[in-house]
């Protein structure tokens, strides 16, 4: 798969210390070394924890109520939301969208979902019109939080059959404060640049205070900027919002397709109304039941394991490996790698951005998703060990969605600290949180120095949702698929969502990278594809 290809599938985790726009399949996690306590920053008191205290023993920061969360009655038999129910979607040209046959359109949904009088936005939505003559919708969703639905569509062709896009419309949509669909401002173009080049990603207490700043930064520009839309860009939203989007579409269950983060979106949905489940299929599947720091971790672990991995991939292949001897002495290589681009960035081709260390891991974690790019990974590492920077910079940016010219597709690296912080508490301890950056620092040292801290402890919202499984109760069976090799959603993830799920198929694909439909050469997509097809379950725990 090309860059170009693997950049339409938006990618899961930002690390803001490390990839501050990758843009993830995944359900994602920021991180950036802070160490701050609740959601106001403060101290939440236990300075006497220690880094052996269970995160379970420790409160978390004080969760605040979704407006869509619970509501006292179904909006769509509501007339107080007829509105929104009622809608037909006007499809017609689109703009900067590059797939062959594609139509754009807007649904209109409540701003504050148990306050229908308080505004609307609207949300950017997408087709590909299926060529059968007997066709239903397919709703997709490339995870993020963040990631643009209708700019996934332009990877349709690469991931989804002839057969499937014969039988069904493929329709793509925005979440609320994403892209086209009132998408949040936060930081320049120009600022963006400066974040991902400088945020830091060692353990030292200056690198530490550096990603402070710039978590504080980012929160004072996405409140000053889009301060009214913030407090309602939880997942339990844009569920909410998918169903009016169902409605739209004319049919009575939601057919949906969700990658990465869009396991949380579709759990979610299926949480709010299991009965308008229709096929489901989870891929790369999200865990509702952890915490942020629980994340952090899983995601740590997941991005070291790949990191084994990948050199051991590169020591295969001797000829264009840059790396020698065992994986343990080529990790150590690379992370001098890094450290000596910390400190002397390399040339680029460009006097204006050389390849920082922040850069550099920016472009080494974006190969962790693919496997099938780990070849020209390895030129590109070659290139930059041998003082070349251009190659890693190309990585990173393509894996930003920068353009150019300098100016940026999405708002993705923003919109993800934005929903992230509202879905998923963390543990309202400093002194906790500071040694459990440690801790990630020192057992996953690759990347798990960006992984520690509290990143949402300036976010001007507290979080909106507790960590709690999800049973979706009478839903028709959901599709769960877990990679085990994926760094950004590990596969524990996906077993545990399939355990929660009342009515579950649970595949798993042997593999490296991140989710498997589309990637895994068959096995997987067989399956999918005679579930969306002909109706036929899927074999729960089918193994390939």
């Amino acid at each position: 798969m090309t860059l170009a290809a693997l950049t339409r599938r938006p990618l899961s985790r930002f690390s803001a210390a490390a990839a501050v726009a990758v843009l993830l399949l995944a359900g994602c996690t920021e991180s950036g070394g802070s160490s701050g306590g609740g959601a106001d920053g403060s101290d939440s008191g236990g300075a006497d924890q220690s880094a052996s205290t269970s995160e379970a023993e420790l409160p978390l920061t004080e969760i605040g109520t979704s407006a869509a969360q619970e509501l006292p009655t179904d909006p769509a038999t509501d007339p107080a939301y007829s509105t929104y129910y009622e809608q037909n979607i006007a499809w017609g040209e689109c703009e900067d969208v590059d797939a062959e046959g594609v139509e754009c359109g807007t649904v209109t949904v409540p701003l504050v979902w148990n306050d229908p009088e308080a505004g609307d936005i609207d949300l950017a939505v997408a087709r590909i019109a299926g060529a059968g003559e007997d066709t239903g919708s397919l709703v997709i969703n490339p995870g993020g939080p963040g990631g643009s639905g209708v700019n996934f569509l332009e990877s349709a062709p690469f991931l989804f059959s002839p057969e499937v896009r014969s039988a069904y419309d493929l329709v793509g949509f925005d979440p609320r404060g994403v892209g086209r669909s009132t998408g949040i401002e936060c930081l320049s173009d120009e600022e963006t640049d400066d974040y991902r080049a400088q945020t830091p990603g060692s353990d030292s207490a200056e690198d530490r205070q550096v990603a402070e700043e710039w978590s504080s930064r980012i929160a004072e520009a996405c409140e000053a900027n889009s301060g009214d839309e913030l407090p309602y860009l939880d997942t339990y939203s844009s569920a909410r919002d998918m169903d009016v989007l169902r409605s739209a579409l004319g049919t009575e269950k939601l057919d949906y397709f969700g990658y990465s983060y869009g396991t949380y979106l579709g759990s979610s949905f299926a949480d709010l109304y299991p009965e308008r489940v229709g096929h489901f299929v989870l891929d790369g599947a999200m865990d509702p039941t952890i915490t942020m720091n629980e994340l952090n971790a899983g995601q740590a672990e997941g991005f070291e394991e790949a990191t084994d991995a990948f050199v051991q991939d590169c020591l295969d292949h001797v000829d264009t490996c840059p790396l020698k001897g065992d994986v343990a002495g080529g990790k150590e290589q690379l992370q001098a790698f890094f450290a000596a681009v910390d400190a002397a960035p390399l040339d680029s081709g460009d006097p204006e951005r050389p390849l920082t260390g922040a850069l550099a891991r920016s472009a080494v974690l974006m190969l962790m998703y693919e496997d099938g790019l780990w070849e020209s990974g390895r030129q590109a590492l070659a290139a930059g060990m041998n003082g070349d920077g251009s190659q890693l910079l190309a990585i990173a940016d393509t894996s930003a969605e920068r353009s150019s010219d300098g100016s940026y597709r999405t708002n993705s690296a923003f919109a993800i600290t934005a929903v992230n912080c509202l879905d998923h508490p963390g543990v309202a301890d400093e002194q906790w949180q500071e040694q459990e950056a440690e801790r990630l620092a020192e057992e996953f040292p690759t990347f798990g120095s960006s992984m520690g801290g509290d990143n949402c402890a300036p976010w001007p919202v507290p979080p909106l949702r507790e960590p709690a499984p999800i049973s979706a109760e009478g839903a028709d069976p959901i599709v769960v698929i877990g990679t085990t090799g994926d760094p950004a959603t590990p596969y524990k993830w996906s077993t545990s969502l399939a355990e929660q799920l009342d009515s579950s198929v649970h595949l798993t694909y042997e593999g490296n990278g991140h989710t498997a439909y589309g990637r895994s050469g068959g096995c997987i997509e067989e399956q999918v594809d005679a579930y969306l097809l002909e109706d036929t379950v899927p074999q729960d725990g089918l193994t390939c």
